[in-house]
């Protein structure tokens, strides 16, 4: 097995994660997203308990959301999506940075979210699947949501009118 390449970011704690497993023939790709041996052995230790995915079309836009305890696991399996990550620990030193990265069924790269972390995603392709492993079982009403373009964050976004659901508007709680 090959070692799995895992970068630090300019937030503490969040990692760009390259898996070791992605082939591409005339058939298709295979992309191996998990393989806890290999995490584990990376220093990524956290136990995941549930897995999710969406599926959005061009310029929609999701969260940002984030809780307390959630560590998540994000992957691109089809089309390309820009993710921005929200630092939202008021105890951090990095309250209210954000990173952004740019994630695809091409480039196959994760990054790993841990708690009290924000995050959005907007889709770049006609479609995407956003995929993500995450190491509590969901729970809405624990959530905080960001309005996407909160002045105090002054994200930049590759798309000025992104689609929007009524919670990622502020309309909802």
């Amino acid at each position: 097995m090959n070692k799995l390449e895992v970068q630090k970011t300019v937030l503490e704690g969040v990692l760009l994660i390259k898996p070791t497993t992605n082939f591409e023939d005339f058939r298709g790709s295979y992309v191996e997203t998990y393989n806890e041996k290999l995490y584990q052995e990376a220093g990524i230790t956290t136990r995941f308990v549930q897995d999710n995915a969406s599926t959005s079309t061009k310029h929609v836009l999701r969260g940002i959301h984030g809780d307390k305890v959630t560590t998540k696991l994000i992957s691109c399996l089809l089309g390309k999506f820009y993710m921005v990550v929200v630092n939202w620990n008021k105890d951090s030193p990095q309250f209210g940075q954000w990173e952004a990265f740019t994630l695809s069924e091409a480039n196959r790269l994760q990054v790993l979210v841990p708690p009290q972390f924000g995050l959005a995603h907007l889709v770049l392709s006609d479609r995407a699947i956003f995929a993500y492993k995450q190491s509590t079982y969901y729970d809405r009403a624990s959530q905080f949501t960001l309005v996407w373009n909160d002045p105090r964050l002054n994200i930049w976004w590759p798309v000025k009118e992104p689609i929007l659901s009524r919670r990622d508007l502020g309309l909802e709680g």
